[in-house]
C-alpha cells in the first residue's frame, strides 16, 4: 500500500487546517485501519487519531475534542480536520495504514503495527 499525504503548510494560532492521505496499491483494498501519527524532533510518534474498520474511532489524548478524522471507504482516503490549533501542535503529520490480518483484525494505536507510512507533511503553528 501507497500512502499519500497531502495539506499541510503554515497556520496562525486559532485556525483550522485540514489533512487528505490517498491510499494506492494492489492491498490498498486489504486496509483494516487508517489513521494520523505526529512527530517532533526528538520525540516519538505519537497517535493523533484512527479509524479502525467498522469500529470506533480513536484519537491521542492532546485532541481534546479539536480534531475530527474521517475515511472515505470508496475512495480508500482519509482526512484529518484539525480545529483551534496552537503552536504545540506542530508537527510532521503522517499517515498510516494497516493490512487487515484476520477476518476480524486487531485494533491498536501501536505505531510498530501499522505497514504503511505516507511520507508526511509539515503543519507549523504560528503564534
Amino acid at each position: 500500500v501507497q500512502l499519500q499525504a497531502s495539506g499541510g503548510g503554515l497556520v496562525q494560532a486559532g485556525g483550522s487546517h485540514t489533512l487528505s492521505c490517498a491510499a494506492s496499491g494492489d492491498d490498498s483494498s486489504r486496509i483494516s485501519t487508517m489513521g494520523w501519527y505526529r512527530q517532533t524532533p526528538g520525540k516519538q510518534r505519537e497517535l493523533v487519531a484512527i479509524v479502525p474498520d467498522g469500529k470506533t474511532i480513536d484519537y491521542g489524548d492532546f485532541v481534546e475534542g479539536r480534531f475530527t478524522v474521517s475515511r472515505d471507504y470508496a475512495r480508500n482516503m482519509v482526512y484529518l480536520q484539525m480545529n483551534s490549533l496552537n503552536p504545540e501542535d506542530t508537527a510532521v503529520y503522517y499517515c498510516a495504514a494497516r493490512r487487515r490480518r484476520s477476518v476480524i483484525d486487531s485494533i491498536t494505536t501501536d505505531p510498530a503495527d501499522f505497514d504503511s507510512w505516507g511520507q508526511g507533511t509539515q503543519v507549523t503553528v504560528s503564534s
